[in-house]
C-alpha cells in the first residue's frame, strides 16, 4: 500500500526532482542567485498555535533572511473523544505554525519528510512566486528533505498547503496540512487616515474543515494508517459536507482551560485562515475594529465590522482592543458549523468592568402581574 501511494504522488506530481541547481527544471535560469552574504540571517522559531512567533511590527531597514525548519509527521489525532483522523501535519500540528516575515524578506525553508512517514508531501506557500508556489520545488519522498528559498515581495496574510497533484491535493489538506503565513507592509499596518496601527498580542486560527467515514451503525472508522482511510475518506469529502469544522484539530480545543487570554485596554490581532471552504468569524461582545478580510494587509482596512469572510483558500486578519472583562466567543457565525460541528473558541480576558458600556440596570425578578 505505501508503495502504490508514493506511486501515485509521484505520478501526479512528474519525477521526483533529482538535483535542482535553482530553478524549475526545464527551463533557463535568466536571473542569477542573489548574493545575500551581506543580509543579516535570522532564524524564527516556530510555535504551536494559535500563538504566533515573536515579530516586530517595525520593519527592518534592510531585507533579511528568515530561516525556519519544519519536520513532517503523519500522526493520529483525535477530533473528538473516541474519534481519530490520520493528520498530516507540519511540525506536528494542525494548522501547521504561523510564519511571520517582512516585506522583502527572503524565507529560507528546511522541509524534511523523515523515513517513518509514508507519502510523499510538498509545500504550496500562496506568498510565493512561481513554480506552484514552491510545491515543483519541496517534492520530498519519505527519508527526504529539501531547501526552499523565496522573496516574499507580496504583503499579506496567505495560506500554505501541502500540494502533492490531482486528488492527493483535497486530501492532505483536508487532513490538516495547512498553516498561513504573514508577510508585513513596508510602510506597516494603517488606517484610512495613515494612522499607524499596532498590536500588543496576535492569534492564529487556523479552522480545518474534516470529512470522517463511519460505518454502516453510523460509528466513526478508524484506521491502522493514513493509506488505508483513502477510498473511504474521498467518498465523504466528494459529498462536500463536512463531518467537523473545527479551530485547530479538535472539537474544543481552544475553550476553556485552553482558552486563549488577554486583557482589558489589551489590542489583539486574530489571524484565520481556511484552506479549503469560506468562514465567517464574529467575535461576541466585540467587533472586528479593523478588518483585513482578504488579508491585505497594505490596504486600508474595513473598520467596525459585526463579522467578515475568509474566502476559501485564504486567509485573513482583525484587530480589536478589549474594553470589558470576560469570556469571549470568537466563532464561525455559520452558528451551525459553530456549535454542531466544532468551529468556535474562546478568549478569557481579565480586567476591570465598565457600567457606562454595559450594566445590567434591573436583575431578573417574578413579572409584576
Amino acid at each position: 500500500m505505501r508503495k502504490l501511494f508514493l506511486a501515485l504522488a509521484i505520478a501526479s506530481t512528474g519525477a521526483l526532482a533529482e538535483s535542482h541547481t535553482g530553478g524549475l527544471d526545464g527551463y533557463e535560469v535568466g536571473t542569477p542567485s542573489p548574493d545575500l552574504s551581506n543580509l543579516e540571517h535570522v532564524t524564527q522559531t516556530l510555535v504551536t498555535p494559535p500563538a504566533t512567533p515573536e515579530h516586530s511590527l517595525e520593519p527592518p531597514a534592510e531585507a533579511r533572511v528568515v530561516k525556519m525548519e519544519m519536520v513532517i509527521e503523519e500522526k493520529e489525532i483525535e477530533v473528538e473523544p473516541g474519534v481519530f483522523m490520520w493528520a498530516f501535519t507540519f511540525n506536528g500540528s494542525v494548522p501547521g505554525p504561523m510564519i511571520v516575515v517582512h516585506e522583502g524578506d527572503y524565507v529560507e525553508l528546511t522541509l524534511k519528510n523523515p523515513s517513518s512517514n509514508q507519502l510523499v508531501h510538498n509545500i504550496d506557500f500562496h506568498a510565493a512566486t512561481g513554480a506552484l508556489g514552491g510545491g515543483d520545488l519541496t517534492v520530498v519522498a519519505p527519508g527526504q528533505e529539501t531547501v526552499l528559498r523565496f522573496k516574499a515581495i507580496k504583503p499579506g496574510v496567505f495560506v500554505y498547503h501541502c500540494a502533492p497533484g490531482g486528488t492527493m491535493i483535497p486530501w492532505h489538506v483536508v487532513h490538516g496540512m495547512n498553516g498561513a503565513i504573514t508577510v508585513l507592509p513596508k510602510e506597516g499596518l494603517k488606517d484610512k487616515d495613515g494612522n499607524q496601527l499596532t498590536y500588543d498580542k496576535a492569534f492564529y486560527i487556523g479552522e480545518q474543515d474534516f470529512y470522517l467515514p463511519r460505518d454502516e451503525n453510523g460509528k466513526y472508522k478508524r484506521y491502522a494508517t493514513p493509506a488505508e482511510s483513502y477510498a473511504d475518506d474521498k467518498k465523504v469529502m466528494d459529498g462536500l459536507i463536512p463531518t467537523h469544522v473545527v479551530f485547530g484539530e479538535s472539537k474544543g480545543q481552544l475553550t476553556g482551560d485552553n482558552a486563549m487570554t488577554s486583557k482589558v485596554g489589551e489590542t489583539i490581532m486574530i489571524y484565520h485562515s481556511q484552506s479549503n471552504r469560506p468562514s465567517y468569524p464574529h467575535l461576541i461582545g466585540g467587533h472586528g475594529e479593523y478588518v483585513w478580510e482578504r488579508g491585505n494587509l497594505a490596504d486600508t482596512p474595513a473598520q467596525d465590522l459585526e463579522s467578515w469572510i475568509i474566502g476559501a483558500g485564504s486567509a485573513g486578519a482583525a484587530m480589536y482592543t478589549f474594553k470589558q472583562p470576560g469570556t469571549y466567543v470568537y466563532l464561525s457565525h455559520n452558528l451551525i458549523e459553530a456549535l454542531d460541528l466544532g468551529a468556535i473558541s474562546q478568549i478569557r480576558v481579565d480586567g476591570e468592568w465598565n457600567n457606562d458600556l454595559m450594566e445590567q440596570v434591573v436583575p431578573p425578578s417574578p413579572m409584576s402581574e
